[in-house]
């Protein structure tokens, strides 16, 4: 009954993220992706945090990994939009901007889930 899990966490995610980006998108109120962005080093961060500190310091049972890691990150987070708004920035011919958004994403994501992990071996100690 795992699917169960899974199904309730994607639900969450899914409104989380169009919640948290849609906001954040129109309070920076430029055109760039910012809100996918931030949705997805935002998810970064969570899972290196939740996967250190939930799962492994607290020993949870797999409902949890399949509620919090499987169903809500995989629905907060979007790779498939930033892949969509990345080649949407190389048809129109805005390379540097897709570049960045490239590289942004990258960097950050990896740079948040690292923090996450951080956090969670600091405050487990």
């Amino acid at each position: 009954m795992l699917w169960l899990w899974v199904a309730v966490g994607g639900a969450l995610g899914a409104v989380s993220r169009y919640l948290v980006a849609g906001y954040v998108q129109k309070a920076v109120g430029i055109a760039f992706p910012v809100g996918t962005m931030t949705v997805n080093v935002l998810g970064s961060f969570i899972i290196g945090f939740f996967i250190q500190y939930v799962l492994e310091y607290l020993a949870m049972p797999p409902q949890v990994r399949a509620l919090v890691v499987v169903g809500f990150l995989g629905a907060f987070t979007t790779f498939s939009s930033f892949s969509y708004e990345t080649v949407s920035m190389l048809l129109e011919g805005e390379t540097l901007k897709a570049l960045i958004y490239i590289l942004g994403t990258n960097i950050l994501c990896f740079i948040a889930t690292f923090l996450g992990i951080l956090l969670a071996r600091a405050i487990s100690v």
